[in-house]
Formats: C-alpha cells, sequence, structure tokens
C-alpha cells in the first residue's frame, strides 16, 4: 500500500461514525440480494470526503486507483473524487488513460453516488468531443453500474445542449427491469427538458406508455400540473 493511500484509509477511519454507517448501509441497500449487497460503509459525509480529496489532490493516479479498490465505500469514492481532479487537470493523454482505466474498474464503481460523482466528469467529458459509440455497449451491458455510467455520462452533453445520445440511450433503456436505471433516465430526461422542452415532449409522446411508472415521474416533476396529470392518465 502506498504512503499515501496508507494516510487516507486512517484518516477516513478516524472521521467515521458507527451510527451514520448503519443509516448508510440501509439507505445504500447492501442486504442480500439487494443492489449494494455486502458493501462496507465508514459513516462520512459527502462534503468530509470531498475536503479530504481536495487535501490529497495530489496523489497520483496509481494511488487513487489502489484506493479505489478498497472495501469501504467511501474510500473509494473519495479515490473517484481524485480521479476526477486528476481528469480535469490532466492533459488529452493523462484524460484518456483515466478514461480507460475508470471503465476497467468499473466493478468497484458498484453504487449510484459512485456512478454519478464521476460518470459525467470522466465518461461524458472524455467522449464530448470523440466516438461515443461506447456508450450503446455501456447501454447494453448485463451489469447495471455500466447502464447507468451511460446515461449519467450523456449528463454532460446535455449541458452542451447536446440531447441526442441521452435520447438514444434512453430508448435502449427503455424497458430496462433496474429502479435505478428508471430514475436515472427519467432525471436525464428532465434535464433535457430543462433546456429544450419540445425536445423532451417529442420523445415523451412517443415513449411515454411504454416508460415505466418511476422514470415517467422523473422525466415529468417540472410540468405544469395539468399537463403533468395527462401524462400520468395517458391522455396526451
Amino acid at each position: 500500500m502506498s504512503i499515501v493511500v496508507d494516510q487516507i484509509l486512517k484518516e477516513l477511519k478516524q472521521l467515521g461514525d458507527p451510527n451514520r454507517a448503519q443509516h448508510s448501509q440501509r439507505f445504500f441497500k447492501t442486504g442480500k440480494g439487494e443492489y449494494g449487497e455486502g458493501d462496507v460503509f465508514l459513516g462520512i459525509k459527502v462534503p468530509i470526503q470531498r475536503a479530504l480529496a481536495k487535501r490529497f489532490k495530489h496523489a497520483s493516479r496509481e494511488d487513487a486507483l489502489e484506493l479505489l479498490h478498497s472495501e469501504y465505500h467511501e474510500a473509494r469514492l473519495t479515490a473517484l473524487f481524485l480521479l476526477v481532479h486528476l481528469f480535469d487537470s490532466g492533459d488529452s493523454e493523462g484524460r484518456a488513460r483515466i478514461y480507460s482505466d475508470y471503465l476497467k474498474n468499473v466493478t468497484y464503481i458498484n453504487n449510484w453516488d459512485l456512478v454519478d460523482s464521476s460518470a459525467l466528469q470522466i465518461v461524458g467529458h472524455q467522449l464530448y468531443d470523440k466516438d461515443r459509440s461506447h456508450l450503446k455497449t455501456l447501454a447494453e451491458s448485463q451489469d447495471l453500474w455500466e447502464r447507468r455510467i451511460a446515461i449519467i455520462a450523456t449528463y454532460y452533453f446535455i449541458r452542451q445542449y447536446d440531447f441526442q445520445d441521452t435520447l438514444g440511450i434512453a430508448a435502449i433503456l427503455l424497458n430496462d427491469s433496474q429502479d435505478l436505471i428508471h430514475k436515472a433516465v427519467g432525471w436525464m430526461l428532465r434535464e433535457v427538458g430543462n433546456r429544450s422542452r419540445p425536445t423532451e415532449l417529442k420523445f415523451l409522446n412517443e415513449h411515454y406508455k411504454a416508460m415505466p411508472r418511476t422514470m415517467l415521474r422523473y422525466a415529468i416533476e417540472k410540468f405544469p400540473e395539468e399537463l403533468r396529470q395527462g401524462y400520468l392518465k395517458g391522455t396526451i
């Protein structure tokens, strides 16, 4: 174990709160058969982890990857904060390496907060001006987290008012069996609508009757009440 990783882990363990850890175990569904089965929490608030990552921003890519392999959820999230910093401050070659490392280590990016804190910043940013075809591969994966990475990564494109990939991946994930995907897709469709309501409406009018209820509710959350009820009742 590198000296830096050892220091970070020692600090994380000192910051841990057993009561908060128990709550996190329940909140992130770590029970048998649940999506976060077996994950281990120390019980640390996210802002504290961000501050710790900022203090250790001198950590190397190798340090961050070693930390990402930790059994502790908060250590993996801190590692992803470090990787995002390294990506942001890196040159094109360094960013490409981190993007590749990220996809090779999806096994450790294994809960929704880990994905949501890193996929758009690394995967979306890296692919914005490049071939994005790998997103379709991720969207069609049997792995829940790869599918969530695919849709959340497109948030980077949405912020640039580029919606095509979001809509394409949303269509792929329309019949997904996982609630976490329904929420993510609905969220991204809502973000599209925040920037171009006609674009979201066009997609919804074609697909809303086939959408899982959760996906639809997330997508139309900010609609005027009459319009929202029209979609929920299927009268549009």
